[in-house]
């Protein structure tokens, strides 16, 4: 997909889609502004239905079935953000579906799965391994598959996002976007650039699980072992071919990888300063903008907040400052 395609997709997402999801605040950070000498607006996807982007993502996805393909049965992969929106999103269209999962997934994910009544089904491994397996057995089930984020309507209800930035605030000069499979900073990227290919785009990820930083160089998606993150939002393996790595390669200007302890260090400073509360990777913006802060000066920052999911383990531990 290109910037232009992305753009489309966004823009039909916004008529399907703006009903059923909210446009989620655009909020001032004094604090980290103060940090960087600039000013810093924090969007708060946090508070998102489903308390995640992915929201956008999986309501566009279904909402853009046809009948049969809905009658089929629906099938998708997630470790726990997706899933969480996908449950949300069948009961919206009236749908049945299972959600695959990584054995390894927060448990504070699961049990909000369960309780959302979603059907459930456990993958040893990497979260790639739930993904791929989903894929095929939706292939072979003659089911319908919704990809977490390669697929361009994924991508363009993730698109959303940007076309809200572009109503709630004038001349932003970079966005900082958390990245894991790539749908997020696709859609965010691809919109804004087609409107203004000034506007920079730097991606954020953990330096444990950077597998869509290190496709980029490579030009290709790589296969790597991902080491625990707090960040287990955007942990894991990417889907080969996945069409986000070709955004990523036109439209992100700039990569930052951030240590465990940043990534916890971000989550209290929105805690204490802002009483939101945000889950690993969620803070990677919040943690990319302080690691590199000084090339900011005097510009104006979006740093987007992600999601909200955390389990109660994942936090004391950040607040402790022990992981």
């Amino acid at each position: 997909m290109t910037a232009e395609e992305v753009r489309a997709e966004a823009l039909e997402a916004e008529e399907r889609i703006r009903k059923h999801i909210r446009e989620t605040p655009l909020e001032p950070s004094l604090v980290l502004g103060e940090a960087g000498s600039c000013n810093v607006f924090l969007k708060l996807e946090n508070l998102q239905i489903s308390s995640s982007f992915k929201f956008r993502g999986a309501v566009n996805s279904l909402l853009a079935l046809d009948d049969a393909e809905r009658e089929r049965g629906l099938v998708t992969a997630s470790s726990g953000n997706h899933g969480n929106a996908f449950a949300n999103a069948l009961r919206l269209v009236g749908c049945e579906g299972t959600i695959y999962l990584p054995e390894t997934a927060s448990p504070a994910k699961i049990k909000d799965l369960k309780t959302h009544g979603a059907n459930l089904r456990f993958i040893a491994g990497d979260c790639i391994l739930s993904e791929l397996q989903a894929r095929k057995d939706a292939d072979e089930q003659g089911l319908t598959f919704v990809s977490p984020y390669n697929d361009p309507k994924v991508i363009g209800g993730q698109g959303t996002i940007g076309i809200e930035l572009e109503r709630q605030a004038t001349e932003i000069d970079a966005v900082l976007v958390p990245v894991g499979g790539g749908g997020l900073i696709a859609g965010i990227a691809g919109y804004l650039k087609s409107v203004n290919p000034e506007i920079e785009i730097i991606g954020c990820q953990p330096a444990n699980s950077a597998v869509i930083y290190e496709s980029v160089k490579a030009g290709h998606i790589v296969e790597m072992e991902s080491l625990p993150t707090i960040s287990d939002g955007s942990a894991g393996g990417v889907e080969p071919g996945s069409i986000t790595l070709d955004i990523c390669r036109e439209c992100v200007d700039d990569w930052v990888l951030v240590s465990e302890a940043e990534i916890a260090a971000a989550i209290r400073l929105i805690l204490e300063d802002h009483h939101l509360l945000i889950e690993g990777a969620g803070a990677l913006s919040v943690a990319s903008f302080l690691r590199t802060r000084d090339r900011f000066a005097g510009k104006k920052v979006v740093l987007i907040l992600s999601g909200a999911r955390i389990s109660l383990e994942t936090l004391e531990e950040a607040l402790r400052g022990s992981t």
